[in-house]
């Protein structure tokens, strides 16, 4: 689809994605280059990097591909440091990176909990506490009356309930905590915008593919005769308008983008059954090298 912005919206701008190689993250790498950014993107896997550096580039996008784990400090910290070097600025940091998979309460780990919490909220914080420096006002290489912009990625699972995502709604309204806490704090003191997107259902994503795979999709069909999915196009357009001039005005607000399916909450999984489908979408995730770290 067309873009109705500007091509050259964020010209002279660098953004900085966790999890911006596949799926959602990859869009949105891909629109904020097209639209005129500079592209750094931080992965734990060096041929997930390498991929979308490569197709980024063919599109005429200055990209980089940094290896990273959300959940280290130093990780962070070196990642940032090296943004600076390639670009000498920062504008735009999207927390990207997430962790998931179908468990109940019951069934889940302490360890399973953690993880899912330390990839989403603890990885968030990390990223947008080491950031400061580099995207307050008047920070290094950065105009003196500009602040820059943080983009966090949540879900609609906490607004309800969902069924076998407690981990995740966990650690999702925690993200949202932090967005509006950030958004209070530092657009106050340092000018720093921060907002989030909560994506619903959407088509060629990896979260599709493990979270809603065909037996669950065919039931939701059934309950919700509308159902249907978003595209990566439709989270990476909200990203433009949050990172762009366009947004400006726009704070502390996670903006959902699902078509309304978080309105309606069916249980689409009798609980009997979930045991034996998530190990069967994580042996084929395993199988076609699905992360468990990506939505």
């Amino acid at each position: 689809m067309e873009s109705p912005f500007k091509a050259d919206i964020l010209k002279g701008k660098v953004a900085l994605l966790t999890g911006g190689g596949s799926g959602i993250g990859y869009e949105i790498s891909y629109q904020l280059g097209k639209h005129g950014a500079s592209i750094v993107i931080m992965g734990r896997r060096r041929n997930v990097l390498d991929s979308a550096v490569d197709s980024l580039r063919s599109h005429g996008i200055q990209a980089v591909g940094l290896e990273g784990d959300v959940r280290k400090r130093e990780d962070a910290i070196r990642v940032l440091e090296s943004t600076i070097k390639h670009f000498g600025r920062l504008d735009i940091l999207v927390n990207a990176a997430a962790g998931n998979f179908l468990v109940s309460a019951e069934d889940l780990t302490t360890n399973g909990f953690r993880t899912v919490i330390d990839i989403d909220s603890v990885g968030t914080f990390t990223m947008c506490h080491e950031a400061l420096k580099y995207l307050k006002k008047g920070g290094p290489g950065k105009p003196p009356s500009n602040g820059g912009t943080i983009i966090n990625i949540s879900v609609t699972m906490h607004y309800t309930a969902t069924w076998y995502q407690i981990h995740v709604s966990s650690a999702k309204a925690a993200v949202d905590s932090i967005t509006r806490s950030l958004a209070l704090e530092w657009g106050t003191d340092y000018d720093i915008r921060v907002n989030g997107i909560a994506p619903g259902p959407i088509k060629d994503t990896a979260g599709v593919s493990k979270l809603l795979p065909q037996e669950i999709i065919s039931k939701a069909r059934e309950a919700q005769p509308l159902y249907k999915f978003g595209e990566k196009w439709d989270i990476a357009m909200a990203a433009l308008y949050l990172a762009s001039d366009a947004g400006k005005y726009v704070n502390g607000t996670t903006l959902v983008v699902d078509g309304g399916q978080w309105l309606s909450s069916p249980r689409n999984l009798p609980k009997e059954a979930v045991k034996q489908l998530s190990r069967a979408v994580e042996s084929r995730s395993r199988a076609v090298g699905i992360p468990k770290s990506k939505l």
